[in-house]
């Protein structure tokens, strides 16, 4: 007996979704499967993806129908209520379904991955540190929203506010999928609470975001192009952090890429994490450039100033934030700040997704 199909449309492909899901099946009962255990690994990760989006197609699917029904039998009985209750649960669907449909278009080889999101301020002292940890907190927040799970890997304190860097590892399913859109210059226009004449001041500070990668991808580290240092670790923790170098910095040369970590006590869990996001921005790195080379996209990892942003948050003299990729733009300053962030990521995947598909039908 075949799989039903959703009564509704959308960008979905729902047939060779479920013709993959059969074969992702087939394979997986292979008793050879795990002679290769990175292959098996990716195989099965592709495969509960299906599952899981598969399965909350069917849900949506169910519900639009019962509250179908529900709208005509309110109709029918001419009860205005169980109308507009059905009609709200619709428009909830409808909700769930585009993002569903986007995350449909999450394929590419690392988009189901946990992901890093380092912070960095820009030019401008106290200022820029306290819009940094303000850009900390949103992504946390909306971490947190989306249902991820959020660890702060490494933060430096600023001496005044803020930070002077951050890395959060968020993970959970299609993570990096979901924030990749978010690397770049993010732009702060404010009355400064640091300022005594109340002046308006113009922050910025950076997001970059890379995926966690495991070991079914490859990246080759040689050894010798890495400097290794030891610190004493900052901020809170307790006098053994403070007394021992236990936090760790690699720098790999031949980019000149740095990461740090100073989230254990431990020296060696804290080099091994560092080595793990050194390996996920190597593979970044990687990434981008074969996205430059495929859709002649230009890199957005740039001066971190004016010009160079990918979004701007005004709180004075009026509200708004925009996108100034996409366009899009919300007066929600206080939502946008607190972690609703689908707004943009939706419309910048979409845009993103779209730009593919032109390049390819080129």
């Amino acid at each position: 007996m075949s799989s039903p199909k959703p009564n509704y449309g959308g960008i979905f492909d729902w047939d060779n979704a479920i013709i993959r899901r059969d074969e992702l099946n087939a394979l997986s009962e292979n008793p050879d499967l795990w002679n290769d255990p990175a292959k098996a690994q990716a195989l099965l990760k592709e495969r509960n993806g299906l599952e899981n989006l598969i399965g909350n197609y069917l849900l949506l699917d169910q519900s639009f129908k019962d509250n179908m029904e529900l709208v005509e039998m309110g109709e029918a009985e001419g009860d205005a209520s169980i109308v507009n209750e059905a009609e709200a649960e619709l428009a909830k669907i409808a909700e769930k379904l585009r993002r569903l449909e986007l995350e449909s278009l999450l394929s590419g080889e690392a988009d189901a991955n946990d992901c890093f999101i380092e912070i960095h301020p820009g030019a401008g002292g106290t200022e820029s540190h306290d819009w940094a940890g303000m850009l900390l907190r949103m992504y946390m927040r909306w971490a947190e929203k989306a249902g991820f799970k959020v660890e702060l890997i490494d933060e430096l304190a600023g001496e005044e506010a803020g930070i002077k860097s951050a890395t959060v590892r968020v993970s959970g399913y299609n993570a990096y999928g979901w924030a990749k859109t978010e690397s770049g210059v993010h732009r702060l226009v404010r009355i400064s609470p640091f300022d005594s004449n109340a002046r308006r001041h113009t922050s910025f500070a950076s997001a970059w975001v890379y995926p966690v990668i495991d070991d079914t991808i490859e990246v080759e580290i040689n050894e010798k192009d890495l400097r290794i240092d030891t610190y004493r670790a900052s901020g809170a923790g307790g006098q053994h952090v403070n007394k021992t170098d236990s936090a760790i910095r690699i720098t790999h040369l031949p980019t000149a890429i740095a990461v740090q970590c100073q989230s254990s006590r431990s020296q060696h869990k804290n080099r091994a994490e560092a080595y793990s996001m050194l390996r996920a921005r190597l593979y970044e790195l990687e990434l981008q450039k074969r996205e430059a080379k495929a859709d002649a996209l230009n890199a957005t990892k740039t001066d971190n100033a004016w010009g160079h942003q990918i979004r701007s948050y005004v709180l004075h003299p009026y509200q708004m934030v925009k996108d100034l990729r996409t366009q899009v733009e919300t007066s929600d300053t206080s939502g946008v700040l607190d972690g609703n962030l689908e707004l943009f990521m939706s419309a910048a995947l979409a845009d993103r997704v779209k730009g593919k598909t032109e390049a390819m039908e080129g």
